[in-house]
């Protein structure tokens, strides 16, 4: 975890400015997070090629940890739709239910809204900054292998607005503590748990809403 700490920091300053993929956290109170960091773990999940750090879910609002609930949209089973606001992730099922789960967000002016879908998904993917990124931090690591240390976590689901990839994501965190905190750039993150979850209950092609407000519980 010592190590994950030093590189988390030292990517912070290139990623909290931009609203591109692997979003980093600035999270009131993330650095007294970041000082107890093992504390919010409490085992691990077995997966390929790294195992899943699991979460200590107590830690987080109750509203924030995955849960089945009533859901009142209109939208079509099998749609995930993703709420700024709330800072939850549904993913709708049959019936009026939903599947809940707490997300990260991106601060005001820099969260993505709108219609895409999923044309593609991975496992424990590698993360590369983009030109901008290395521009303004030249000492920024040119690329991250997929693992622990990985922004993107454990898995990502990668939106398309037709055959444009819009460059925001559904991923993993390697920073828990930024659950229900509305972040510096305007991916969704979620719990690596979370995110294995999802990902194995979507395929390719589902449409993802991302919204400002609004209900869509009974």
């Amino acid at each position: 975890m010592t190590a994950r700490l030093s590189n988390s920091r030292t990517l912070l300053a290139a990623l909290c400015l931009l609203p591109l993929a692997a979003c980093k956290s600035t999270a009131p109170g993330s650095m007294a997070a970041l000082d107890d960091e093992s504390a919010w773990y409490i085992g691990t999940m077995p997966d390929k090629p790294h195992d899943v750090p699991l979460v200590d879910t107590s830690r987080l609002d109750p509203k924030y940890r995955r849960q089945e609930v009533a859901y009142a949209g209109p939208e079509a089973p099998g749609t995930i739709v993703v709420d700024i606001d709330k800072r939850q992730l549904a993913l709708v099922q049959e019936g009026g239910r939903a599947i809940q789960y707490g997300v990260g967000v991106g601060k005001l002016g820099f969260s993505w809204k709108g219609e895409a879908r999923v044309a593609r998904k991975g496992v424990w993917p590698d993360w590369t900054p983009t030109t901008t990124m290395v521009s303004l931090n030249p000492d920024i690591d040119r690329s991250r292998k997929g693992g622990v240390d990985n922004p993107l976590g454990a898995r990502a689901l990668y939106l398309y607005q037709g055959s444009r990839d819009t460059l925001f994501r559904i991923h993993g965190t390697n920073e828990p503590w930024s659950i229900g905190e509305q972040m510096s750039s305007g991916c969704v993150r979620m719990l690596n748990e979370d995110i294995v979850d999802l990902y194995e209950r979507v395929p390719v092609g589902t449409r993802v809403l991302v919204k400002r407000g609004g209900k869509y519980r009974a």
